[in-house]
């Protein structure tokens, strides 16, 4: 049996500049951190090696690899070559609300995958691999920030270049000022979930048909990079300044990433006490992030009346948490214990 552990991630800056629209012609830039908020996958061989079983919000048992439901198992199974394994799929978060959800399962799916075969992978090819599934064969109209931050782990900033490469480089902060980063930002659940392909294809077409829209893009890129060189100097504070302006600029890329009950409970956010925030992904729901000094924390709770989810940073990315020996011997003993019929 192989099981990875595969990170979600908060992204703070400059999403939607890894859309291939606006990076092909700009290049684009993202800060983001993986959180300790988890994508689990189990893989071992099925009892019965004609059967390939699949476990998640529901239960495929599937003798064919095509007649399998489940978009992103169908299609990494079948460029894999895999069959008669038995995968589950579990998370510590819901599907939809803004964390990167679908790029961790395809990471840690991969991982998982590439494992049970006895090959190792870089995070650099899981990330590559995971976009290439995502974005090229199964269409869908994302960006590349969720596979690398999936696959990487830790506080990153992201250069998208217009060629289409990537470039990872670790944001350095001092242990206290990234400890007094962690202790302020605050993570409260909506309680709504949606779908990001809407609104990124949304977002897609404005940038091509709108200078204004792609305009305000370019200037949540330089708020990216003033907020990266903050933090490397310590200046925590403009973590908020820089969540309101950038979250201003987005919600004017497309028509779905707030409306007026999100609104309402961002400003009520700011008015308790919180400097600046977001709504985590695409938008349209999900969690908001806030920045909130300690003194004013208790504040922002009784305003919002949300769920709020503790977190941490994460450091490693997607991992290995478990090996164990392939039971050949016990299948086969297995097979030929079976009746005949």
């Amino acid at each position: 049996m192989i099981i990875t552990r595969t990170p979600f991630r908060i992204s703070f800056c400059g999403g939607g500049s890894d859309l291939p629209a606006f990076y092909e012609k700009n290049g684009g830039c993202v800060l983001s951190t993986s959180i300790d908020k988890y994508m689990y996958l189990s893989v071992h061989p099925s009892f019965r090696k004609e059967d390939t079983i699949l476990k998640y919000s529901k239960t495929e048992i599937r003798k064919n690899l095509w007649e399998i439901e489940h978009r992103y198992f169908k299609m990494i199974l079948q460029k894999m070559d895999i069959h008669g394994v038995e995968i589950t799929s579990t998370a510590d978060i819901p599907a939809g609300t803004g964390l990167g959800s679908s790029s961790a399962f395809t990471v840690g799916l991969l991982h998982s995958l590439h494992s049970y075969k006895g090959k190792f992978v870089s995070k650099e090819q899981l990330a590559k691999e995971a976009c290439q599934v995502e974005i090229l064969d199964l269409k869908e109209p994302i960006g590349k920030q969720d596979q690398y931050a999936a696959a990487y782990g830790g506080l990153n900033f992201y250069t998208f270049n217009r060629d289409g490469s990537v470039f990872v480089e670790p944001v350095l902060m001092e242990t206290e000022a990234k400890k007094d980063l962690e202790r302020s930002l605050m993570l409260f659940y909506t309680g709504t979930i949606r779908s990001a392909s809407s609104i990124l294809s949304e977002q897609s077409a404005n940038l091509h048909q709108s200078e204004e829209k792609e305009k305000n893009l370019k200037e949540m890129c330089l708020l990216t990079k003033e907020l990266c060189h903050a933090l490397q100097k310590g200046e925590i504070h403009r973590m908020g300044e820089i969540l309101d302006e950038s979250w201003q600029l987005k919600r004017t890329l497309a028509s779905g990433i707030s409306n007026s009950v999100l609104d309402e409970a961002y400003e009520a956010a700011l008015k308790a006490g919180a400097v600046g925030g977001k709504l985590l992904g695409a938008g349209g729901g999900g969690f908001f992030l806030l920045y909130v000094p300690e003194t004013t924390q208790e504040k922002v709770r009784e305003a919002l009346k949300l769920p709020e989810i503790p977190w941490r940073f994460d450091q490693q990315g997607s991992a290995i948490i478990y090996v164990g020996t392939k039971p050949h011997t016990i299948r086969s003993q297995a097979v030929k214990q079976e009746p005949e019929l």
